[in-house]
């Protein structure tokens, strides 16, 4: 598929040129036209007819066109209102109704997309089964994970995302790189797929990239409070990395004692411990009476 990448360059080149569009890459805009990588992120999202896929952040619709040839519907919520007015366009090439646009939040409907003017840090999220698949600014990772995977009453099947190389290579780490690590592992299973060059992108970006697959279909080992409650936990260890789990959480009342109960020796550090061990020193952790201050 490799000669086909600069046809996709080219076209959606044109299509920016013809529209008078300029990216906004201070906002993480950055348009993937690698035909190969397009294809293995629809491929590792194991999509179905009857699925209903969420996209973050469609752009034109690089993305969106290849999804709606796998699924019966796609909502799409995107910000950038000069995009809302280009979607269909670029996917039907014909040009979308100009009523019902311009206001955050309102909605149209064609028979395969629903395309939402909003932001998706916001956004109401289905309550019937849905998967995530996006290419999605590298700034609103965290934010996004937060709301997908805390926020949202009901989770999402799987997540496939098209992200910074680095983050998704922290998040899928052995151990705890990080709170967004923890966060993740607390709620699915991160796989890093595949590294995407950042010359797959119109323009190109500083970094690579990484497509991120989170299965979240197995069963559940926490629920939404318990998670924010090992998130502060892991809040406070990783705000003094390189101390020594008995000189941050091993310091609150009660700390040192979960510590010994759990069988996590206070002297390592936060990167280590994997995420049964940070469920099992909250659930001590809260079973411990302390002093009231």
């Amino acid at each position: 598929m490799r000669h086909n990448i600069p046809m996709l360059r080219q076209e959606v080149t044109d299509f920016l040129r013809l529209h008078k569009i300029r990216l906004d890459t201070r906002s993480g805009q950055h348009f993937l036209v690698d035909e190969e990588a397009l294809t293995e992120i629809v491929e590792v999202a194991r999509l179905k007819p009857n699925d209903n896929v969420v996209e973050i952040g469609p752009g034109i619709g690089i993305l969106t066109r290849e999804l709606i040839k796998h699924v019966t519907h796609v909502t799409a919520v995107e910000i950038d209102e000069r995009f809302i007015k280009l979607l269909n366009t670029f996917i039907t090439k014909n040009p979308p109704s100009p009523e019902g646009f311009g206001r955050a939040g309102q909605q149209q409907k064609t028979k395969k997309l629903t395309i939402v003017h909003g932001n998706a840090l916001q956004a109401s999220l289905p309550l019937k089964p849905y998967k995530v698949v996006a290419n999605i600014p590298y700034y609103i990772t965290s934010p996004l994970l937060h709301h997908l995977l805390l926020e949202s009453a009901k989770l999402p099947e799987t997540l496939t995302l098209l992200i910074q190389r680095e983050v998704a290579e922290n998040i899928c780490a052995p151990g705890s790189s990080g709170i967004l690590a923890v966060l993740v592992k607390l709620f699915g299973t991160p796989a890093l797929i595949r590294i995407v060059p950042k010359d797959a992108f119109l323009p190109p970006p500083e970094v690579d990239s990484a497509i991120l697959h989170i299965d979240c279909s197995r069963p559940k080992i926490t629920d939404a409070k318990t998670a924010k409650q090992i998130l502060g936990h892991a809040k406070l260890a990783f705000s003094k990395r390189r101390k020594m789990l008995g000189n941050s959480i091993g310091k609150t009342p009660g700390g040192m004692e979960a510590l010994r109960k759990a069988a996590i020796d206070p002297i390592r550090r936060p990167e280590t411990l994997e995420i049964e061990e940070w469920i099992k020193f909250n659930n001590i952790f809260k079973q411990i009476k302390t002093p009231k201050l």
